[in-house]
């Protein structure tokens, strides 16, 4: 993502052509054993953010997961980390925290079936759910 300053404002260019119609089930993946944002993962979050604050009525629940390998206290751990930095990407984007809530399914909820280095890769991830105002009531 560029950023501009112009007229003393910051002008923020999204790499994509404009703000997504969808950010549900979206995802972005972690290197094994880790809850790091990767540049290509950043910029996935900031499109989000971009959804979220042309959709101000919408807001999120990024799931943190986990590949099967590893303990169950470990994992979800680890996907609660994944799920935090996540949201700390969209909230330092400008996105009010409370519209973002994380929870972790670590291993226990896997994504993908199957087992073996493309699936562990898929189920290490944060999802987006988008969630209406009126399903919260």
């Amino acid at each position: 993502m560029k950023k501009f300053l112009l007229c003393g404002a910051v002008l923020t260019l999204a790499a994509c052509s404009g703000v997504p119609s969808n950010i549900n089930d979206d995802k972005v993946f972690f290197a094994f054993d880790s809850a790091v944002i990767t540049d290509e993962s950043r910029e996935a979050l900031e499109t989000q953010s971009l959804y979220l604050k042309k959709n101000p009525e919408k807001t999120v629940v990024l799931e943190g997961h986990c590949d099967e390998r590893g303990s169950t206290e470990y994992n979800l751990a680890l996907g609660a980390l994944r799920a935090g930095n996540a949201a700390h990407v969209m909230i330092a984007d400008g996105i009010e925290p409370e519209r973002i809530k994380t929870i972790s399914y670590g291993k226990e909820r896997p994504q993908y079936p199957g087992t073996g280095e493309e699936v562990w890769a898929l189920n290490r991830n944060s999802t987006t759910k988008v969630i209406d105002a009126e399903q919260e009531k």
